[in-house]
């Protein structure tokens, strides 16, 4: 199913459940209605500036764009790992058959005939950066394979650290809304005792209304705001295993394989439901050697 799909489905039934039970059981939606919009301004508002407190700008940001990833999915999709492997292979090849001409591609991939071909992977600063880094250092005899890899490893490392602050910022908010829904809940208390003259049926919906700041911290928790951390720390996994790919091509290539061998090495680490088979890379790969020719 679509991720956009997927995800507006999860929307309507988290709502559909919910309310269509509470409704199904006897229960009315009056009260809920007249204190939402006051219970919301509470919770909602107490989250956001803790939000904006606990994080630096170019976190929030990072976080405000991030949560349209719920919906679109994974930004690397399955036919992005075949066109890596293609662009690693047209490198690696280039690379040994003339360490010369493979400069005028690393050092300015913007304007590299090579790179201009794979126009989505250009446009990624980190993978683009990886790929020459690494190409760069194996033609400087930097080409410890073991030492490379480490380099790399700690690399991806703090490129997943960064890539996951989105999901860690949320997770945050999700775990303070239940209990900012108590402080909503508990204000609506206070204001109830202050008529605790007025008739029981009076007392009931200010009670109600109090309950419904409870309801609705615990509702946003753990029906949205949590469910969404989880979704961008899924994402950011997922999209992780593209930059393995290159490092794991890439340090096969430093131990001298042969092409073919380094990127049969990438395309067995391509998670499974994104794993070109064999027959279409190969097929993939001949059509970029016939473009060379």
């Amino acid at each position: 199913m679509d991720e956009t799909l997927l995800g507006i489905v999860g929307v309507v039934v988290v709502f559909g459940m919910v309310f269509g039970g509470y409704l199904i059981s006897g229960g009315k939606m009056t009260i809920i209605m007249k204190s939402l919009p006051y219970e919301m301004m509470m919770i909602g508002g107490a989250a956001t500036g803790a939000f904006l407190i606990a994080n630096s700008g170019s976190t929030i940001k990072h976080a405000l764009k991030d949560i349209g990833k719920v919906f679109k999915g994974a930004h690397w999709k399955p036919d992005d790992y075949r066109d890596l492997l293609c662009l690693l292979f047209e490198l690696i090849r280039l690379a040994r058959q003339n360490p010369v001409a493979l400069e005028e591609h690393i050092e300015d991939p913007e304007n590299s005939s090579i790179f201009a071909g794979y126009s989505k992977i250009l446009k990624d600063r980190e993978a683009v950066e990886l790929i020459c880094d690494t190409l760069r250092s194996a033609s400087m005899n930097y080409n410890d394979p073991h030492q490379v890899e480490e380099v790399l490893e700690k690399r991806l490392e703090a490129h997943l650290h960064h890539a996951k602050h989105s999901s860690h910022a949320l997770q945050i908010v999700a775990d303070g809304l239940p209990a900012l829904g108590i402080v909503a809940a508990v204000l609506g208390v206070i204001k109830t005792m202050s008529s605790i003259d007025q008739p029981p049926e009076i007392l009931g919906k200010l009670i109600g209304g109090a309950l419904v700041g409870t309801f609705l911290g615990v509702f946003l928790a753990y029906g949205f705001v949590g469910p969404f951390s989880n979704k961008l720390d899924a994402i950011a996994d997922e999209d992780h295993h593209f930059y393995q790919l290159i490092r794991e091509v890439l340090v096969a290539n430093l131990h001298n394989h042969a092409t073919s061998i380094c990127i049969e090495v990438g395309r067995q680490n391509v998670p499974g439901g994104r794993r070109p088979s064999f027959a279409d890379l190969e097929e993939a790969i001949k059509n970029t050697k016939q473009d060379a020719a």
